[in-house]
């Protein structure tokens, strides 16, 4: 598992302008493929920081159909290549190097998985909300096209389909 640990100035896990990304060893905080359940606290925690004016949080869900099917999605089993934690380093580090990023953290879920459940959830600060938005979606878009990590869905007419792979 790759995770590295937030970098705090207080409980809160907010960071003041010297204790910032370059202070911290830069600006992603944390990256992880984990088989336990999200916290959207922890990444939301990750990316405090006092000099970001814009803080974005994407939380993806699994949710109960799919555009392609007619039945009902039943759940889901992810799956992910041995080098998908260094992949995920790789498009965190692109997304902090083309944007203004002040932090950032990506956290995905693996294992069996059912509706509602929490599958990934990235954050990113930045000084405005228009850098934050745009980084955000990079990160999200990136990940999901680029880090192996496959889905398995089944539905309720007893189908199963594999996406990504």
């Amino acid at each position: 598992m790759c995770r590295m640990a937030p970098t705090h100035d207080d409980p809160t896990g907010r960071t003041g302008p010297a204790a910032g990304p370059h202070a911290s060893g830069g600006p992603i905080r944390l990256l992880a493929i984990r088989d336990t359940p999200l916290s959207v606290d922890e990444v939301f925690a990750a990316v405090g920081d006092d000099a970001a004016g814009g803080t974005t949080l994407f939380v993806g869900t699994v949710r109960d159909h799919d555009g392609d099917s007619a039945a009902a999605v039943t759940g889901l089993g992810y799956s992910a290549h041995p080098s998908a934690e260094a992949e995920l380093r790789r498009v965190a580090e692109k997304v902090a190097a083309d944007f203004p990023v002040r932090a950032l953290a990506a956290v995905h879920r693996v294992g069996d998985l059912k509706v509602g459940d929490i599958a990934v959830v990235v954050a990113v600060s930045c000084p405005h909300r228009g850098e934050a938005f745009a980084a955000s979606r990079r990160l999200i878009d990136d990940l999901k096209s680029e880090v192996p990590i496959w889905k398995h869905q089944t539905f309720t007419d007893g189908t199963e389909e594999w996406v990504g792979a």
